[in-house]
């Protein structure tokens, strides 16, 4: 096996480690996006479907517009995604920001059908594939590269997803993190030092 630069071989035993960390890294970024998931769904759960069109302003986009857009570049980027651009021919990207959802049954079944790609392409990587490149826009990406890249955008928008909902629900929200004042109470319960 060939070192990083190509030249000299790498002994086994660094080949085989860095497999198992490639492995760590994969199971990584599923449970991170599992966990953004799952915090979206959390603050979307706490409001009405009325509350998920509303937008804050006429600058910002709905909680509704959010997940589209969420779902639409989730079925872009990870649809045949070692062997296409990630960026699909048939994506209509300006038609992600325009709320045409009129009932929440159909928004949640976008949201889920664009997470669907997303842990269909992640879940069937291997650890040597993290190596291999791939293009979004037509500029390449190592794999984790790419995957990096959708954590980080779509951490953005599962925070403006919070945000919102915390901004819209006013006094019945329930925290989805550690309740503000109460770090301690918190720590100390789950034995935290």
């Amino acid at each position: 096996m060939l070192g990083p630069d190509g030249g000299e071989s790498w002994p086994m035993e660094k080949a085989g480690h860095m497999v198992e960390s490639n492995s760590i890294v994969l199971e990584a970024a599923v449970a991170r996006f599992r966990e953004q998931k799952a915090m979206a769904e959390r603050a979307v759960a706490q409001l009405s479907f009325e509350q998920l069109k509303e937008p804050l302003d006429a600058n910002t986009n709905s909680i509704a517009v959010i997940m589209k857009h969420m779902a639409g570049n989730m079925r872009s980027r990870w649809t045949d995604f070692l062997t296409t651009d990630g960026e699909k021919p048939w994506r209509k990207r300006d038609g992600e920001f325009v709320d045409t959802f009129d009932k929440r049954e159909a928004l949640s079944e976008y949201w889920e059908g664009g997470w669907a790609c997303l842990f269909g392409a992640v879940e069937s990587l291997s650890a040597g594939d993290l190596d291999k490149t791939v293009n979004i826009r037509g500029k390449p990406h190592t794999v984790i590269e790419a995957i990096i890249r959708q954590l980080d955008h779509y951490g953005y928008h599962v925070g403006q997803i919070v945000l919102t909902a915390r901004m819209l629900a006013k006094g019945s929200w329930e925290t989805l993190t550690v309740p503000r004042g109460e770090s301690k109470s918190y720590n100390d319960c789950i034995g935290y030092e």
